[in-house]
């Protein structure tokens, strides 16, 4: 049995290839960038830049929130002076076109489900690299967001990224309960389950595998299908 049960998002939870999924999202950015009459393609070079900063930081005192906009601030132009209010927009009116970019997995809701019929803590742990409002977005997307979870990994509320083990630390510490007794479920052999060094135990997804030569062995290992059955019938007592 265990306390906490965390989910991966992009590719477990949500029918998404994050690479594919980012070609999208950074057109649409510099599209409205550029009818706004702001530079797009150098606002989205300041945005990988930043994001690249922020996913490498272990400093530990600030958000991965605060690490992104110091990297954004201390490169940017003055043409992004007002950058809150276009990233505001941008979320708000533009972000939720990319739906047609992913699709459901029908059987996502039922295992989450599942999930919390355990009686544990459900966390979405997904790369804490977007705001919480692009994260409750992609929750919508994939038909879960009607859930209570304890915790949603976004960049305004964790210190770390993925794939570093102090990402896995952090969420435990968050929910007050030992890495030992945490199951993490990702479907990238590297980032997902990196958790295995931190304690945690891990199960592999293979419905959209991304595999990273890292060396990390999954404690289990099937597709959703067989996630579900694991976390109906075969979960540890």
């Amino acid at each position: 049995m265990f306390d906490a049960i965390l989910f991966d998002l992009d590719g477990t939870l949500l029918n998404l290839d994050i690479d594919v999924f980012l070609n999208y999202y950074f057109q649409e950015m510099i599209y409205t960038a550029d009818t706004q009459g702001l530079p797009g393609k150098d606002l989205v070079a300041q945005v990988i830049a930043s994001t690249d900063i922020m996913m490498n930081s272990q400093d530990g005192t600030a958000t991965n929130e605060e690490v992104f906009w110091d990297a954004f601030s201390r490169h940017a132009n003055d043409k992004f002076a007002d950058r809150q209010k276009f990233f505001s927009h941008f979320y708000d009116c533009c972000f939720p076109k990319l739906q047609s970019r992913c699709r459901t997995f029908a059987i996502a809701s039922e295992i989450v489900a599942e999930a919390f019929k355990k009686g544990t803590k459900v966390a979405i742990a997904t790369n804490a690299v977007f705001p919480l409002q692009a994260i409750a977005e992609r929750l919508r997307w994939a038909g879960v967001d009607r859930y209570s979870f304890d915790l949603i990994t976004s960049y305004e509320v964790m210190h770390y990224c993925k794939p570093f083990p102090e990402y896995y630390l952090e969420i435990a510490d968050i929910l007050k309960v030992s890495p030992q007794r945490c199951l993490m479920i990702g479907n990238d052999s590297g980032e997902d389950l990196v958790a295995g060094s931190a304690g945690m135990k891990t199960f592999l997804v293979e419905d959209m595998l991304i595999e990273r030569d890292k060396g990390f062995i999954p404690d289990w290992y099937g597709d959703l299908r067989e996630l579900y059955d694991f976390l109906r019938n075969k979960y540890p007592k």
